[in-house]
This record gives structure tokens, sequence and C-alpha cells, in this order.
């Protein structure tokens, strides 16, 4: 533990800088006197001796000449006192810090174009220099190192190769991401090991198209620069083990993300059947597991994305990480997608991922924990690019709430075209505003009584669809994490979406309507909403009242 004294010196009342630094260095369990503003050097000096700081934090924001003559006289107080030892550091506008770097005895000059993460990392100690040679190269590292600063990811895949090697290396260069998710093409995620299975015709389609382990290799070389980001990709859809075995021993894949009921015949994405798929994705997370590779099982968001009401989302939630803790997986990352469907309500959307919270974490122990990963929604962005700027921000805000411990960053661009690097730069530094700003303090959304009311209701509902899994299939030993009962539940239509209409791998009869900003389940027949209970009981000609498995 240190201590810290703090002023404003000469005739500068801008003090918030510095009360600001000096609350973070209160939160890392420092010691801390703040003088206040225009504060006269002589007094500062006198306050140093009396108190015996260890780090004096010296403040100015007014014009870069008019710091000169106080730094010169501080520079002789300093001598005159022997106080050259002390940990002198300065913070001002750039150009004043400019000046300041002119002034052997400041150690470390902050000019406000630091995030906080930076700062803390000093505080730490650990000094920039050092942060920047040094970086975790591990996710939970990583975390644990910049919690409660999340870090940051974003998706980046171009149609060509060579671009994307080189819009790697710039993003890396600019520092404002810790983690790249590489998009690869169709081709790639489904037939890399049979390119004489490719359409060549969709190279590029969705992604960039790699080829060779070499091309692997090279994207990883291209992020060996500036923060030293980590790398990781989505998984194949074909030949997993093989897909995941590259990406582990050329990328040093970050964390497995998979589906559990999807890349297959029900999204189109691959030829597999549900069964088969589900039970390939489980065996997926274990091997990942058994390597102590983190993973997360990117599922809710894809019936949500597919107008399936709240509750399945939730469930679906619940599942997921089920199946990851029944596999062994030890650190599970669990993605909370915002704004899907794209009309849900800022406090509905809120309600209902700390419903999925409440129950994901629910099956925390010593050997399975969870981190939050935060995102704003798929669809949820305007094609008019500036409108798009204000929808990132005010979603990222709202994600805020929920103290994530990674901040998934969709570009501002999805709805217009795929980002390139100067498009996820911008992307990320309208993110980091946002975040450096929340950790300040913002409202707590998720003690307003309606979220909470939402939340409740949702983990009910939820708890009806999943404890009706359990009774609808007796015979199995696990039904929430047998294939078999998981890819029978969607063809019955138990687990279900809109948007499955059509496909014979799935019922498909699901009605929603969004109420409220609530995506509901809704019956024809009865001409309004319906419960988790009344929509099952039609669907399965029982009696699914919801009294009976709450």
């Amino acid at each position: 533990m240190k201590s810290y004294l703090g002023a404003a010196i000469g005739n500068c009342v801008h003090v918030g800088g510095i009360v600001n630094f000096l609350r973070l260095v209160e939160n890392e369990g420092n010691n801390t006197n703040f003088l206040g503003a225009a504060v006269d050097i002589d007094i500062l000096i006198e306050s140093t001796l009396r108190l015996d700081p260890d780090v004096i934090c010296v403040g100015f924001r007014l014009t870069p000449e008019s710091v000169i003559p106080l730094l010169n006289l501080l520079e002789i107080r300093i001598n005159e006192n022997e106080l050259k030892k002390k940990q002198w550091i300065f913070g001002g506008t750039k150009p004043v810090a400019m000046i300041a770097r002119e002034y052997v005895y400041f150690q470390k000059i902050f000019d406000g174009t630091e995030d906080l993460d930076d700062v803390i990392s000093y505080l730490r100690g650990e000094n920039i220099k050092q942060v920047t040679e040094k970086h975790p190269q591990n996710i939970i590292e990583r975390i644990n190192r910049k919690y409660p600063y999340p870090v940051i990811r974003h998706h980046f895949g171009l149609p060509s190769l060579e671009e994307t090697i080189e819009g790697i290396r710039k993003i890396s260069e600019e520092k404002v991401l810790d983690i790249i998710s590489v998009g690869p093409d169709q081709n790639a995620q489904e037939n890399f090991f049979n390119p004489d299975r490719m359409k060549h015709e969709l190279d590029g389609a969705g992604g960039v198209p790699l080829r060779t382990i070499n091309d692997f290799e090279k994207l990883y070389e291209s992020s060996k620069t500036g923060n030293y980001p980590l790398l990781r990709c989505y998984s194949g859809t074909a030949e997993v083990f093989r897909f995941a075995e590259l990406l582990k021993n050329t990328i040093n894949n970050a964390w497995c993300a998979v589906p559990l009921c999807w890349y297959n015949v029900l999204d189109g994405r691959g030829p597999r059947s549900v069964v088969d798929s589900i039970n390939q994705g489980q065996q997926l997370i274990k091997w990942h597991a058994e390597r102590n590779i983190p993973v997360e099982v990117n599922e809710a968001h894809h019936w949500s994305l597919r107008d399936a009401h709240d509750t399945i989302g939730v469930a679906m939630a619940f599942l997921a990480a089920y199946n990851a803790k029944q596999a062994g997986v030890k650190d599970y990352i669990a993605q909370y997608m915002f704004n899907v469907p794209p009309a849900m309500h800022h406090k509905m959307d809120l309600a209902k991922m700390q419903a999925k919270i409440e129950l994901i974490e629910s099956l925390e122990d010593d050997n399975f924990r969870t981190y939050r990963q935060v995102r704003a929604g798929l669809a949820s962005l305007s094609s008019d690019l500036d409108v798009a700027k204000g929808q990132l921000a005010a979603s990222t805000y709202l994600a805020m709430t929920l103290k994530p411990h990674i901040v998934h960053v969709v570009a501002f661009s999805e709805a217009d075209h795929a980002a390139n690097a100067k498009d996820v730069i911008e992307s990320c530094k309208i993110v980091r505003g946002v975040i450096r700003s929340t950790l300040h303090g913002m409202v707590d959304m998720t003690q307003d009584s309606i979220v909470i009311e939402r939340k409740n209701e949702l983990i009910r509902e939820a708890q009806v669809l999943l404890n009706a899994i359990k009774t609808i299939y007796p015979d199995s030993q696990d039904p929430w994490s047998d294939p078999k009962v998981l890819a029978d539940a969607i063809l019955r239509g138990i687990i279900d979406a809109p948007h499955l209409r059509g496909n014979i791998n799935a019922k498909g009869t699901l009605e929603t309507r969004i109420i409220d900003g609530k995506c509901l389940a809704y019956s024809k027949k009865h001409g309004r909403v319906i419960s988790e209970g009344e929509r099952l009981s039609d669907l399965l000609n029982m009696d699914m009242r919801d009294e009976i498995f709450v």
C-alpha cells in the first residue's frame, strides 16, 4: 500500500482529473490526501515534507506557457529539500504534458489519452512500457489484470487474406482491443481439410479465405505488435476436432466458441444432423476443457435472433452453461447479446440478461467459474453510420450495467459493410470512451422495480421449460445434456423459434410478439400472449400448468 498526495498547482482550479485519479488510487487500496485547487508550490513542498507521501501528483490544465515558471520553481524546491527520491507524477492537457516531459523529476506523465486500464496497470506497479512488452497471452490472466476494466474483443475477417493480415497488424499497433476474433469464410469453416469440396465462387463469403496452415500462422505473426492482442477463431462446422487442433497450434486460440444446437441442418451451416452436432459440440467442449482452454457456448442468442420468446433465450443460456459444466469446463465465458430481437426495450433487455446471469451463475463452484461477455445485437445497428455510432454507444452503456469482464464490440459499420481495420479501431474507441465514463460510477439500473419484476418472471418461466424437459423425458439419465432429448425437444417444438418454420428438423410453429418491449409467446388460438405452461400444454396436449413445474 502506498500513500499519494495530489494538488492542482499555481492558479489552476481544474481538479477533476486529479480527483478521478485519486479515486482510482483508493480503489486499489492506497491512501490519498488532496490539497485542492490553485495550490502554491511552497505549500505543496511543505505538505510533502509533513505528510511524507510515496507519490506526489501534480496537476495543471491551463496554458502551456503558464506552467513553465511553476515547474522551474518546483524543481528548485525539490532539490533544496532533497525530495528527488520521491515519486513525482504529472497530469495535464497534451500541450502542457509535452512541456512537463522536459523535467526529469517526473517519473510518469498523463496527458488524458490514457485509458483506465493503462492507469490501473500503472497503479498496480506495471509502468506502461512494461505492460506493452509483457501482455498476458492467456485470456483469464488478461481479464484478471485489467478488471474492473473489461477486455475488449472485435470480430475481423476480410475477403482478402492479405488485407486481413495487414488489418490485424494495424489494429494491434493501435492498442484499442485485447482479442481479435478471426472470422473465416464458410469454405474454410466447412471444408478446410477437404478443399476439393469448396465452392470457389463463394471464396471470401462471410470472412477471410484461409486455405493453409501457413495462412493461420501469418495472422498470428501479424498480431505480435502493439499490445499483442490474443487471437481466437470460430469453430469449424465439419471435422471439428482437427479444426480445433489447428487453431490451438497456429493462433493459440484464446478460447473456444461453439454452439450447442447449431452449425448444422438447422441453420444451413453444415450437413450434420441436430443430434450429431449436439453430440460433437459436447465432445468438442470436453476436448477444450481437458486442455484447460476456456469455452464459450454461443447458444442463446441464436434463438433470440430467430425471434424465439425471451423464456427460450433464458433457458438456452442456462442449458449452454450447464452442458459446459457437465463437460468439465473450468472457465466459462457467457455471452450476453443485447438488442435481440432489435425491438426489445432497454429495461426488458436488461431484465432478460439479469435472469440469464442469475441462472448461469447459480452453477458456479470451485471448479466452474463464469465470465460475463456483453455485446450489441447483430441486427440492431442502423445502416446510417452516424446513427449506428450512437446506437453502439447506447448499447455499450446499457451493457456496462452487468459489470462485464469482456466487451465484444460490434462495428458501427455492420449493417452497411464488413468492418475494415479503420472501422474496427473507431468502433473500439467509441466503446472505450463509454467504458471510461461508466467506470467512474453509473446508475444501477438493475435495481429498477420493473427490471426486477421482469427478471423474476423470466426465471420462473424458464424454470417451467427446464423442468418440463426433465418431466417429459423421464427415461433419460440427464435430459438437459442428452443430445437425443435436446434434438427431440427441438423437433417437437418444446424448444422452437418462428424462423424455423418450414425446416423439417424443427417444429417451427412458435408464434411470438413484441409487447411492451418484451418478446412473448403468442397463441393465435387464444388470441393473446400465453405463459410457458400454456404454450407447452397446447403444444403437447398435456397439463403443463406453470405451477406444476416451478
